[in-house]
C-alpha cells in the first residue's frame, strides 16, 4: 500500500531517499522545488551530525547542539515529504520499497544509509561494548562513564579504573584525547579528594601505527600527543573477547575494565532485495561514475554505504562526510540534468583534506603535501566542525561551550540523564 493519505500522488517523478545523513540531506536541498516529488525516509526525525558525537559522550557538548529537525529544515519545501521509518526490503522489480509504515513506489531510489558500527561477528563484543554511531549510544557513554567515576571510582577495583578503547582511527583518537583532557583537566575539579592518575586509558589497535591513512608523519604526531596526555598505546594489538569485565587479546593478556568502547571499523546499513553482485565487502553497494549502484538505472547509492572506484582512489573513496557531500551535490545535478533530458556527468572527488584532534590544542590537519600540527591545526578543526553544523542556534551554542571549556578548563554539560521508566 502506497502512502495515499499522508502523501499526495507523485504529479512528476518520485525520488525516495533513505538516509538523511551528509549526502542524503545535501542532495534534498539542492531538489527543493523542482519537478520532482522527494520522500525522504529515515529511522530518527533529525539530522544527527556524526563528527561531534564522542564530544557529546564526554560532556563536551549537548546533543540539542548536534541535531536539527529535518521538518524545519523542509517546512517551506513543497515537494518534500518527511517520513519516519525503517526501509526493510527493496522491490526493483516493482520499483517499489517496503518500510515499518508500509510500501511506497519510486522512480527514482537513493541509498544513504550510511554505516554502522562493526563488530565482526563477535557477539559478546556486540553486547557488552560502546559504539559511536547515535546520539543515543553517544548519551549511553556518557551515562556511564560519569556513573563509573562518581560512584564506583573510590571503590579502586581495577575494572573502574580502566577505560579502553579499541581502534586506532580518527574517532578512535579523538575519543582517546578527549577522555584523556576530561581525566587531567576536568575531573580533578569535580572531585579533588580523587587521584585520578590511577585511572588508565588504554587504546588498543590491531595495526602497526594510529590513523593508518594519514602520512606516517601525522601518524607519529598522534601518537606523541595522546602518550604525553597519558593514553596507554598498544600496536599491533588484537581484541578477541569481551564479557563486560574482562578484555581478551590474542595474546593471552586481559585487561579488566567495565568499559570498551568499540570504533575498530565499520559495516554498510545494507537493505535487503538488491543483486548479490552489486554488493562488496562491509556491506557497501558498488556504484559506477554516476553513483549508480550496478546492475541498475534507477537506484543510486552515495555516502558510506557506496563503493566508487577510480584512478585516484583504486580502493575506493574514504568513508567521509565530504565524499557523501560531494556526492549528493553531484547527483542532484545529474538529476536535474535528467528532467533537461541531458547526460549526467561522471563524479570527480575533490580531496579538501583530513583532520583528527588529539585532545586541546593537539590536532592534525592534511591537505596534499601540507601538513599542519598542534594548536594550529586544532583551532582549524573547531572552524570546520563549527561552519558544517546545521543551524544559528547549533553554531552559538557549541561555540560557547567550546570557548567555555577553554577558557575555564570546564565542561557545564557533566550530569546524567537517566531514563524514567514508567510503572506499567
Amino acid at each position: 500500500m502506497e502512502f495515499t493519505v499522508t502523501i499526495p500522488p507523485a504529479k512528476h517523478k518520485r525520488i525516495v531517499i533513505i538516509g538523511a545523513g551528509f549526502g542524503g540531506l545535501k542532495l534534498a536541498r539542492l531538489l527543493v522545488n523542482t519537478r520532482y516529488q522527494l520522500i525522504i525516509l529515515d529511522k530518527n526525525n533529525e539530522h544527527q551530525f556524526q563528527p561531534l558525537f564522542y564530544h557529546v559522550a564526554t560532556s563536551g557538548l549537548e546533543p540539542s547542539s548536534i541535531c536539527f529537525p529535518l521538518q524545519k529544515i523542509f517546512q517551506k519545501a513543497k515537494n518534500v515529504f518527511i517520513r519516519q521509518a525503517t526501509v526493510e526490503a527493496i522491490d526493483s522489480d516493482k520499483n517499489c520499497i517496503s518500510t515499518s509504515l508500509g510500501s511506497i513506489e519510486y522512480d527514482y531510489l537513493v541509498i544513504a544509509t550510511g554505516c554502522d558500527t562493526n563488530y565482526y561477528g563477535n557477539a559478546p563484543i556486540t553486547k557488552h561494548a560502546f559504539g559511536m554511531k547515535s546520539v543515543s549510544e553517544a548519551l549511553a557513554l556518557r551515562n556511564h562513564i560519569l556513573q563509573n567515576l562518581r560512584t564506583h571510582y573510590h571503590e579502586s577495583l581495577e575494572k573502574y579504573l580502566n577505560l579502553v578503547i579499541v581502534g586506532g582511527g580518527p574517532t578512535g583518537v579523538e575519543i582517546a584525547g578527549t577522555i584523556a583532557d576530561l581525566k587531567n583537566h576536568i575531573l580533578p575539579k569535580d572531585c579533588q579528594e580523587v587521584d585520578f592518575s590511577k585511572l588508565r586509558i588504554f587504546l588498543l589497535h590491531s595495526g602497526d601505527r594510529l590513523l593508518a591513512t594519514f602520512g606516517t608523519k601525522s601518524s607519529e604526531n598522534a601518537k606523541t600527543y595522546l602518550e604525553d596526555s597519558g593514553v596507554r598505546i598498544q600496536l599491533n594489538t588484537k581484541v578477541i573477547g569481551y564479557d563486560g569485565t574482562l578484555v581478551e587479546l590474542a595474546d593471552g593478556a586481559v585487561i579488566p575494565t567495565n568499559t570498551l568502547i568499540w570504533v575498530a571499523g565499520v559495516t554498510g546499513n545494507k537493505i535487503e532485495g538488491l543483486r548479490a553482485e552489486s554488493i562488496i565487502y562491509g556491506k557497501r553497494y558498488r556504484v559506477n561514475e554516476f553513483n549508480m549502484v550496478e546492475g541498475y538505472n534507477n537506484i543510486f547509492a552515495i555516502g558510506d554505504i557506496s563503493f566508487q572506484v577510480d584512478k585516484d582512489s583504486p580502493g575506493g573513496h574514504p568513508q567521509l562526510a565530504q565524499v557523501a557531500i560531494q556526492q549528493g551535490k553531484e547527483l542532484a545535478d545529474n538529476l536535474k540534468r535528467l528532467l533537461q533530458k541531458k547526460a549526467m556527468r561522471r563524479f570527480i572527488y575533490i580531496d579538501y583534506g583530513t583532520m583528527a584532534s588529539a585532545g586541546r590544542n593537539k590536532a592534525i590537519f592534511e591537505i596534499g603535501k601540507i601538513k599542519i600540527y598542534g594548536a594550529v591545526a586544532w583551532f582549524i578543526w573547531m572552524f570546520i566542525h563549527l561552519m558544517a553544523l546545521l543551524g544559528v542556534k547549533n553554531k552559538i551554542l557549541t561555540f560557547f561551550n567550546w570557548a567555555w571549556s577553554y577558557v575555564n578548563f570546564n565542561k557545564n554539560l557533566r550530569f546524567r540523564i537517566k531514563q524514567n521508566i514508567k510503572p506499567e
